[in-house]
């Protein structure tokens, strides 16, 4: 879906277009297109790359 997820490496701060509550997130591993993301309002969540275009955060 979105060419950005594959370039998503550990470390890299996102935030969920569609559940902006859950804050920025932290990727934990992307592999395969699942992208774990650890979330501080949600936790540790699984996203199909492939579905859900994840939006890169640059600035706090």
């Amino acid at each position: 879906m979105n060419d950005l997820n594959g370039m998503l490496e550990p470390g890299a701060l996102v935030r969920h277009p569609i559940h902006v509550e859950w804050g920025v997130g932290q990727v934990q591993s992307n592999i395969g297109g699942k992208i774990t993301v650890n979330f501080p309002q949600t936790g540790k969540v699984v996203i199909e790359g492939t579905r859900v275009a994840l939006v890169p955060v640059f600035d706090l």
